[in-house]
């Protein structure tokens, strides 16, 4: 049996034993490091059969220099860190994982949206320090007939607008991918981006990150928004213009926002969201759960897994790699 080399990149778990239990029926040599540049993934990929990718930069150059490789399977949803046009032009399948935290993710971005609406980090800092007034959350107001925007209607966002519904929210949404038979289906109504900031009380956003989406959001559609605006960011940082969300803070032209995601991570000490009490910042947890976590790091594996066994993945993400590569279609999917 052939032995198969599997580089993992780069990753930020504390165990690869599902990946490891998920590739034991093949011949393997398993390879963990911890890459940051090119080079270095150069070095470490160049004869790899397959690569487990988190952070680490797949790019064109990396791509080129990739002798054997079949497969790049990232952890999560999005790969903005792999070169997909490349890797497809030198039959390179890529795959991602795309239902592994729907509710994680869901949950944790009408958490911050809670947070915010309740003030509930300020009055509980506040207590802590010994001030018990309520007055200090003030203004406050009620859930019950206000709307919710949705930037991006996927199954992410999906999952939110129902959890939102029952609390009375109204929902509209922004995608230009979603059938009118979808939204309809979820009683969402669609818009136009900055008709969706012009009439929102809340914004979640759940987009994912492209050349055309990278940016989306600045200082035009804040401009646009009511002062009451709260804006929750658990998909890409750098879907919000940065700088335009902390000139849009600091001038009062939105109420606050909750922000699982940043335009550099860590984020860096001086950002001025930091000392924003109106601004809670999650460090891009709104994925993890200890379900979520082990499914995402079984189903990357199992992408690898597929395509080193002949067969098209699940999650592929460059189907027109097909017409280069022509491996088996699995009957059934577990």
């Amino acid at each position: 049996m052939k032995k198969f080399k599997i580089v993992v990149t780069d990753y930020e778990f504390q165990t690869l034993a599902p990946e490891q239990e998920v590739l034991s029926s093949l011949n393997v040599d398993f390879v963990a490091i911890q890459c940051r540049t090119e080079d270095e993934v150069i070095a470490a990929c160049k004869n790899a059969d397959a690569i487990i990718n988190q952070y680490a930069p797949i790019s064109a150059k990396v791509i080129a220099n990739l002798e054997n490789c079949k497969v790049i399977s990232r952890y999560g949803v999005g790969v903005n860190t792999i070169d997909v046009d490349a890797a497809t032009q030198k039959g390179i399948i890529v795959a991602n994982v795309t239902d592994y935290s729907v509710d994680e993710v869901s949950d944790h971005a009408f958490a911050l949206l809670l947070s915010l609406v309740r003030k509930v980090v300020k009055l509980n800092s506040e207590v802590k320090n010994g001030v018990w007034n309520f007055n200090l959350g003030k203004p406050i107001y009620r859930l019950l007939g206000r709307t919710l925007g949705l930037v991006g209607l996927g199954r992410i966002p999906q999952a939110l607008a129902k959890k939102a519904q029952s609390f009375g929210l109204n929902i509209i949404a922004y995608d230009p991918y979603i059938p009118q038979e979808v939204a309809n289906q979820l009683n969402v109504q669609l818009v136009e981006l900055n008709d969706l900031f012009k009439q929102s009380d809340y914004i979640s956003v759940h987009a994912p990150l492209t050349k055309d989406t990278h940016g989306m959001i600045s200082d035009e559609q804040f401009d646009l928004a009511k002062k009451e605006l709260f804006i929750v960011n658990t998909a890409c940082g750098p879907l919000i213009d940065e700088a335009a969300l902390i000139r849009a803070l600091q001038n009062g032209k939105i109420a606050g926002a909750g922000l699982d995601v940043t335009e550099y991570e860590p984020i860096q000490p001086g950002n001025p969201l930091l000392k924003m009490e109106n601004v809670i910042i999650t460090p891009h947890v709104a994925w993890y759960s200890e379900e979520s976590e082990s499914e995402l790091k079984r189903k990357t594996a199992q992408n690898v897994a597929d395509v080193l066994s002949g067969y098209y993945p699940k999650y592929i993400m460059n189907p027109s790699v097909k017409e280069k590569v022509h491996l088996r279609e699995k009957e059934l999917y577990v």
